[in-house]
């Protein structure tokens, strides 16, 4: 047994939230490693009961009467307020439903409208440009609908680009292709500064690491639902307002579901109170119970513990690639300091689209970015040291 062996079985014997793995659905060959939750998170045990009831009693035997006597009508609202801890958030600041991409275009123009109330001249849109592609689009989207002009800049690059001009910057918390975690405080308040309005992506962050956006003021949110916190593929996503905001915040698609009176049938819009002004059209049922159900998984479990164990694992992943990887055959982009770093690790080498398909081949399954990027994200919920140990060595004897 090898030094790095039995320090993984050392830290998997004093690991807290070791009894978490069996609240998942892990199932494959003997030894099989999963560490690609950044991209989709493992099913929780609980979700696939919880869904044969919504289908068979709560749709199949109850019907239409589910939308008031199984709680589906208040289900955006309850479900947020179970994401809202995970994000450092209060209750009634949080709806879910709609994608990620639909929420980022809600926040952002809603963001650049609380700007421009405030008089003329705000007619620019900074814009993260190492970005996931979507947040992208949408921002240029969002730019010509509101007559802004968009203004990609590196994250590290925000505080000397804002300006009289800025209406809005959107950004991502923790970098998806390197794992780099920016200063959500710190760019939150530099945003603020000059009289912007921040808008911040979490999909790579919540259920991960500690957000804080009470805490730090951010303006409006949004994220995934699918990575850390394990909802399900396509779940739905969640969008943040932050209360004192929520009374001015004019989202760009009014439907029914956001209305003061959604049952009225009235032809002119009179915005909901709350959280609830973040609807649009009619909750996806099925797929936002589920999501419910996978929250479970959190119960007893605080963000800070999950931060302590990322990190840990994190670090043991780096220390095990250094020892057993041949030198010069893998370079790691994550940053090493925890304070930049999110739960993930990529590590860039020429030919990481076959290598990543030879460790999946062999039960280590992380994912592959184009064009050089290996990707291994940590979900610490049901990720072990042992899991970690066995990558490093399977991805040393690939690159060997």
């Amino acid at each position: 047994m090898s030094e790095l062996t039995r320090k993984a079985e050392k830290l998997d014997a004093g690991d807290e939230l070791a009894a978490k793995r069996a609240e998942f659905v892990l199932d494959g060959p003997e030894g099989a490693v999963y560490l690609d939750g950044n991209s989709l998170g493992a099913l929780p045990v609980a979700v696939p009961g919880r869904v044969a009831d919504v289908v068979g009693r709560q749709w199949g035997e109850m019907r239409i009467r589910s939308w008031t006597e199984s709680g589906w009508w208040t289900a955006p609202e309850r479900i947020g307020d179970r994401i809202a801890p995970l994000v450092g958030a209060a209750a009634g600041q949080i709806v879910v439903g709609d994608s990620t991409s639909v929420n980022v275009f809600k926040a952002l123009v809603g963001a650049v409208r609380l700007a421009q109330e405030s008089g003329p001249g705000r007619d620019e849109i900074l814009v993260d440009a190492t970005t996931f592609p979507t947040d992208g689009y949408i921002a240029g989207s969002a730019a010509r609908m509101t007559g802004c002009t968009l203004r990609p800049v590196e994250p590290s690059e925000v505080p000397g680009a804002l300006g009289e001009r800025t209406a809005a910057v959107l950004l991502n918390h923790v970098d998806y292709r390197t794992g780099r975690l920016h200063d959500l405080p710190a760019l939150t308040a530099a945003v603020h500064a000059a009289g912007a309005y921040a808008v911040w992506d979490l999909c790579h962050s919540a259920g991960a690491l500690p957000v804080g956006l009470d805490a730090h003021g951010v303006d409006l949110a949004v994220g995934c639902t699918y990575k850390y916190l394990n909802g399900g593929p396509g779940s739905p996503a969640y969008l943040y307002v932050r209360a004192d905001l929520q009374d001015r915040f004019d989202s760009p698609l009014p439907g029914w579901n956001s209305h003061a009176e959604p049952f009225g049938m009235r032809s002119e819009y009179a915005p909901a109170q709350g959280a609830v002004r973040g609807r649009v059209g009619t909750p996806d049922i099925l797929s936002m119970l589920a999501l419910e159900a996978a929250l479970e998984v959190w119960d007893g479990v605080t963000v800070e513990a999950v931060r302590a164990k990322s990190l840990a694992l994190t670090d043991f992943f780096l220390e095990c690639v250094g020892e057993y990887v041949p030198e010069g055959r893998a370079e790691c982009l994550t940053p090493l300091p925890h304070a930049e770093r999110g739960s993930q690790v990529a590590l860039r080498c020429a030919d990481a689209g076959p290598v990543m398909q030879r460790l999946i081949d062999r039960g280590v399954v992380g994912d592959f970015r184009h064009p050089d990027v290996l990707r291994f994200g940590f979900t610490p919920l049901y990720v072990g040291f042992a899991d970690v140990e066995r990558a490093a060595r399977v991805l040393a004897e690939e690159l060997g």
